[in-house]
């Protein structure tokens, strides 16, 4: 046919005729809120490399939660900063644990929210890394008991969703078997099952605490230069029963998602990262980009490429935008 013939800006030409024929869309559903959670009362503390992130108190945390449910947001995600910390990461599998708190306080005043618990010890022990040290070296199996526990103690305070976040091998199963021999055979595992050993976590180790004290977790989290490797994970957590996978970071590692969404048929959620999040803020801040145009392409990327669930720091900011 001759070239006047094909003339793909035809569907261009307006924005109700661009967004009759968009491939991709965002939606206030598939979003996951993720918040952190530090003792005391009445505390907002600003997170000085995530503007507009706080570590709140469990009372304030409530209320946020509250505000997010008013925008639509279905599902939150916590990460706990505790009153102390040890060798062993013992505030992670406390009864009475931070998190354990912020999930009885939010569902009694939010029962329909999602709260989804974050499952790992790095933000819990003294040394900063991801399980129990041994001879210097961290320790798999050792660990896997006390990752079993923790989200056994979250389920019990009424956690939804359990997310091991450590990638120890055989944590999924090991999770699975404890739930399910307490009567908890229901509660879904998000497993993180391509995490890696990223750059892109430094404000969120701010914002916890979390960064190792010696060494780095290079023998646990994956390589970046990988991708086979995230396949072979990820079909092992869904084999050892996980209910949704994640890919982490999200747009450094769009095509570990996208292959993903090609070879497996379950859930895939992804995580926008504090390093993605800090880039995006702090070039906004300097007039280099226009910030809300980049935060929405910067989602859409990662729902095109195949993720179902995104979890991301601008998720209220996102629903209002959507609701418009």
């Amino acid at each position: 046919m001759p070239f006047p013939i094909h003339r793909p800006r035809r569907l261009r030409r307006t924005s109700a005729l661009r967004g009759m024929v968009s491939e991709t869309r965002l939606a206030v559903q598939s979003l996951v809120y993720p918040l952190f959670v530090c003792p005391g009362s009445s505390v907002s503390d600003e997170i000085g490399s995530m503007p507009g992130n706080y570590r709140w108190s469990v009372d304030l945390l409530v209320e946020e939660c509250r505000r997010a449910c008013d925008l639509g947001i279905p599902a939150v995600i916590l990460f706990g900063i505790p009153e102390s910390k040890d060798e062993v990461g013992s505030g992670a599998y406390a009864s009475d644990g931070i998190v354990q708190r912020a999930v009885r306080a939010i569902k009694k005043a939010l029962p329909d929210l999602v709260v989804i618990c974050d499952v790992c010890l790095d933000e819990y022990t003294s040394h900063g890394h991801c399980g129990l040290i041994k001879q210097g070296e961290v320790d798999n199996d050792s660990t896997l008991e006390l990752l079993a526990r923790t989200a056994l103690t979250q389920v019990e305070a009424g956690a939804d969703v359990v997310a091991p976040s450590d990638m120890m091998d055989g944590r999924v199963g090991r999770i699975r078997r404890e739930l399910d021999a307490h009567g908890f055979s229901e509660t879904p595992i998000h497993a993180y099952s391509a995490k890696y050993a990223s750059a892109f976590y430094g404000p969120f180790r701010e914002a916890a605490d979390s960064a190792p004290k010696f060494g780095d977790r290079k023998s646990y989290q994956m390589d970046p230069a990988n991708q086979r490797e995230a396949l072979r994970e990820i079909a092992l957590d869904i084999e050892e029963g996980a209910d949704i996978i994640m890919v982490k970071p999200a747009l450094p590692y769009l095509d570990i998602i996208a292959l993903a969404r090609r070879q497996f048929d379950v859930p895939i959620a992804a995580y926008q990262v504090s390093g993605e999040f800090s880039l995006i803020e702090a070039a906004a801040k300097m007039g280099w980009v226009d910030r809300e145009r980049m935060i929405m392409e910067s989602l859409t990327s990662i729902r095109r490429a195949g993720a179902d669930i995104i979890l991301t720091y601008f998720a209220k900011e996102v629903a209002k935008s959507l609701s418009c």
